[in-house]
């Protein structure tokens, strides 16, 4: 897939991702989410209808998956949900100006290992600003090679797995869709590394 039209499709880790929203629905209401990468946004689309105030992004350099964002509020009668053009790794005025975030997501951000720090230094900013906040994502193992735990201990992030099975995403067929399958999807927490005595 030509890396404009990633965001073009609903990928097995948005279902898990979505699930994972779901089965904390409870806690959205009144939470400020930022889903970054969101292309077809199918776990903002979830958090908003949850009753969390959702803020969506993607590149600013694809259109198309702002767009994308965009149809998929309107698909989902969400038409208030702000989208913003926010490139990993990149400051911009739009990603200065976000107010506070609860809970990032993303969901199959972890591809690309070229990525990778871009992401993680884009999700620091953001973790400093909120420090309380946490970001919730789902990934695909796609290769044993490819790890972040570098980058999270020079980035000073933490992260914590979350089995699959904690909530009801072991299931090959997850809310009615076939998607999952068998694909090796892994999901974890990402906040701040807290220092000794803080």
């Amino acid at each position: 897939v030509l890396d404009s039209q990633y965001g073009m499709y609903v990928w097995p880790c948005a279902v898990v991702l979505a699930q994972y929203l779901w089965a904390h629905r409870r806690s959205l209401p009144g939470k400020r989410v930022l889903e970054i990468g969101a292309g077809v946004s199918l776990p903002g689309v979830v958090a908003a209808r949850c009753g969390a105030q959702v803020t969506l992004s993607d590149s600013e350099e694809l259109p198309q998956c702002l767009q994308s964002c965009r149809s998929s509020c309107l698909m989902n009668r969400l038409p208030r949900v702000p989208v913003l053009g926010l490139t990993w790794g990149r400051v911009s005025p739009g990603l200065l100006s976000l107010a506070h975030i609860d809970i990032i997501l993303g969901s199959d951000v972890f591809f690309d290992p070229k990525d990778f720090e871009d992401i993680l230094t884009t999700i620091y900013f953001l973790l400093e600003k909120n420090p309380h906040a946490e970001f919730w994502t789902t990934y695909q193992v796609r290769s044993a090679d490819w790890s972040i735990e570098a980058l999270l201990h020079k980035w000073n992030l933490k992260s914590t797995h979350v089995p699959l099975h904690s909530f009801g995403a072991d299931k090959e067929h997850l809310a009615s869709s076939s998607m999952p399958g068998r694909h090796t999807i892994e999901m974890m927490i990402i906040s701040l590394a807290r220092s000794e005595g803080t």
